[in-house]
């Protein structure tokens, strides 16, 4: 365990130390060579996935929008508010 800790003690001291712009410079490459890695859907990928989010967001609207009718009709039964509305 304390060799361990000794050997990653060491080998901080022995990599030479990077200054402000180098370390810059070094997230730079890091995301330009995470870029590459993207890869972007294709026409009707784009299309299926949209449709999927657009189907998702509007069951997600009714349903809040009926549990917001329910919430709301219990409390004014609760309450005793008035019925007409």
């Amino acid at each position: 365990m304390a060799g361990s800790v000794a050997s990653s003690a060491s080998s901080r001291e022995a990599r030479p130390s990077r200054g402000f712009f180098g370390r810059i410079l070094q997230f730079l490459r890091e995301v330009i060579g995470e870029l590459k890695k993207v890869t972007y859907p294709t026409g009707p990928e784009l299309g299926r996935m949209t449709v999927v989010v657009l189907l998702f967001v509007m069951f997600m609207m009714l349903l809040v929008t009926g549990l917001d009718w329910a919430f709301g009709h219990g409390a004014l039964w609760l309450f005793g508010g008035s019925s007409g509305n």
